[in-house]
């Protein structure tokens, strides 16, 4: 085995027309321009060659390590890492962890090679199906994405919770909140929070939850108006003036979802590593790690204009992002809201009311916008059972002969036939 040589058809070919050149059938000119090498290295090739014979051929560097090979301490530490803390990172996040808390900088395709030598698992992106392709918007704030995101987020260490998320379609610039569920409060605080920091969108474009599109049949006011029944959230875009577009599938509003799977992969092992516990820590790790996230992913949109609308002066956030429900007044002044009952104690001509559950946890019991002063009645006066009254016994009279109704059961029959003399009558 020592004997056999392994060479590449480069070799192979510069080796035959060494071997030329070496019986002098060709002269080293013409073998330089065969190779297309200097006449110089050919020289050095048949030295070579004569010296060592067939082997000279080969490039001494080969199987030799390269002056800029990664140490081994630094591979080895590297995978421990990843095989550690950093297990399901894949290669990208992987590199960029490694050089931005522990100083080892190593490329994503390096990572990648020893991630399958080591058969280091990771999640793979998976290929996706063909969809059309809608081209972005031109200005920032034309449109915005939102959605929520169901996730275990903080992988077993707290409770489940829901990510509402933003995205501009035309810079991709992410916004996001930490919320229990998924409701109509959650959406308009977080509407609240992005609208003050970056301004009112234009439109807004999500999809046809319950939340966000209202599935009651319209009244008959929005029929004769020409407009559909809408959801709590989507009165309060429509009061400052954002428009609401529905989406009919997910990978429509493909933007918001790409995101949410580039949180559950990044982010989820971004707060693996802070040891975030809850919604309020999470929320905390936001403030610090969007900022720096945008500033990566962020794309420049064709036109400069930023369409955001700053928020009225004036306008009264606490009534609009407010959930505000229609109930009747009775005629002793009480509204029965949610299984609770309260008294208006101000005296007003109407027999409905609106009862508001803003986002600070304070109801409000309003007529035409004006607040109205209640209490709430802790415990309903129980109802005095009122005594039966007996009931008179049911008196059963029996037909007249003469009655056309009147049947006589045949003799051995199951059957009833009437008289002739009866049916006649009747006649």
């Amino acid at each position: 085995m020592e004997d056999i040589l392994t060479m590449s058809q480069r070799e192979l070919k510069r080796l035959h027309i060494i071997r030329k050149a070496i019986d002098r059938r060709i002269k080293q000119k013409e073998a330089a321009e065969l190779l297309e090498i200097s006449q110089r290295q050919i020289r050095r090739l048949v030295k070579r060659v004569r010296e060592k014979s067939d082997s000279g051929i080969i490039h001494r560097l080969r199987g030799r390590p390269s002056h800029n090979a990664i140490s081994k301490a630094i591979k080895q530490r590297a995978l421990s890492l990843c095989k550690g803390i950093y297990s399901g990172f894949n290669p990208t996040l992987a590199s960029e962890k490694l050089f931005e808390r522990n100083k080892i900088k190593i490329s994503r395709e390096t990572l990648r090679q020893w991630f399958i030598l080591e058969s280091v698992a990771y999640e793979k992106r998976k290929a996706r199906p063909h969809r059309r392709w809608r081209p972005r918007k031109e200005h920032c704030g034309e449109m915005v994405q939102l959605d929520g995101s169901h996730h275990d987020w903080f992988e077993g260490r707290g409770p489940k919770c829901v990510l509402m998320g933003y995205i501009d379609d035309a810079t991709n610039r992410a916004y996001a909140r930490f919320y229990d569920y998924e409701g109509t409060l959650p959406a308009m605080d977080s509407f609240k929070r992005y609208a003050l920091k970056f301004g009112l969108p234009q439109s807004v474009y999500l999809d046809r939850h319950s939340t966000y599109k209202s599935r009651k049949k319209p009244t008959i006011e929005d029929e004769l108006l020409n407009r559909e029944a809408l959801s709590q959230f989507g009165r309060a875009l429509d009061e400052l003036g954002v428009r609401l577009i529905h989406a009919h599938s997910a990978p429509a509003k493909g933007r918001i979802e790409r995101l949410f799977k580039t949180f559950q992969d990044r982010l989820v092992k971004e707060m693996r590593l802070e040891g975030t516990k809850n919604t309020t820590e999470g929320n905390r790790l936001l403030e610090r790690y969007l900022p720096v996230f945008n500033k990566r992913f962020n794309v420049e949109p064709v036109s400069s204009d930023d369409l955001h609308r700053p928020l009225v002066t004036g306008a009264d956030l606490e009534s609009i992002f407010a959930a505000k429900t229609e109930r009747a007044l009775r005629k002793d002044f009480t509204v029965v809201h949610e299984g609770k009952l309260y008294q208006v104690e101000d005296n007003i001509r109407s027999d409905k009311v609106i009862v508001e559950d803003r986002l600070s946890g304070k109801r409000l019991i309003t007529y035409k916008g004006r607040a109205l002063r209640y209490h709430e009645i802790a415990q309903r006066p129980e109802k005095i059972p009122q005594p039966r009254k007996p009931s008179k016994p049911r008196v059963y009279e029996s037909p007249a002969m003469d009655n056309p109704w009147r049947a006589f059961r045949l003799p051995g029959s199951h059957k009833t036939q009437i008289s002739e003399e009866v049916f006649a009558g009747a006649l």
